[in-house]
């Protein structure tokens, strides 16, 4: 399920360049895993492919799609709108991976009811009627480590049980609710184990890896679990 996404970016890139079809040690070259590895993967989706032939690479971007949940957009609000949340807010790359933002929500005063692009902030209070009307599917948390917590609480109260938590906290969240965690300062660190370990002389330092994981797992992750 992880690699998934990986596949799934690989393949939109390898169809912009108008490739019809790729063969499973090239796709398995560009996403830096093993060609077996990518043929068993594959085969869970049903794709076998044609020997001599390869993958129909169109078909390939279909069927990960769907079995990501990406044929129809979520709805997501971000909760939290200092810095972080602003920038988020703006990134129009959420949008066009079938993420749009549908809802900024804030609890403080001074921010509640301006714009921020093209969304009026509201109020955390609101976020119940925001679930409703706007079909939030998931929420971002991007507020400091204090109030990230009743946010969580808020967003299950709400029905919105897909969480990714950007605040530098471990949340608790119910066993319905999948929670995925971005920490910056964990991704730094393990960088800097492999850049040690090339300036020690001990090998090639290069590491390849995601902040959050490419995908929700199998089961809600907690936010103490360590992304590597």
């Amino acid at each position: 399920m992880a690699r998934l996404p990986v596949y799934l970016r690989t393949l939109v890139e390898v169809n912009a360049e108008q490739t019809t079809t790729i063969s499973s040690e090239r796709l398995a070259e560009l996403a830096g895993v093993n060609a077996a590895k990518v043929r068993k993967d594959l085969s869970y989706l049903g794709s076998y492919g044609t020997r001599g032939v390869g993958y129909d690479v169109e078909y390939l971007l279909f069927q990960m799609s769907r079995e990501l949940g990406l044929t129809k957009d979520w709805p997501v609000a971000i909760v939290g709108i200092g810095n972080l949340g602003a920038a988020l807010a703006n990134y129009g790359g959420f949008g066009e991976r079938g993420f749009p933002v549908a809802a900024l929500v804030d609890a403080d005063d001074t921010k509640v009811g301006t714009l921020l692009g093209e969304h009026r902030i509201r109020h955390v209070d609101d976020l119940p009627d925001l679930v409703t009307e706007l079909g939030i599917a998931i929420g971002i948390i991007a507020t400091p480590a204090a109030g990230a917590q009743d946010v969580a609480d808020r967003l299950v109260a709400a029905g919105v049980t897909s969480i990714l938590n950007f605040a530098p906290t471990v949340l608790n969240v119910p066993p319905e609710a999948s929670l995925r965690k971005v920490d910056l300062a964990l991704e730094l660190q393990i960088l800097s184990f492999y850049r040690q370990r090339g300036d020690n002389g001990e090998g090639p330092a290069a590491v390849t890896t995601t902040t959050t994981g490419p995908a929700p797992p199998a089961r809600p992750l907690d936010a103490s679990e360590p992304v590597a």
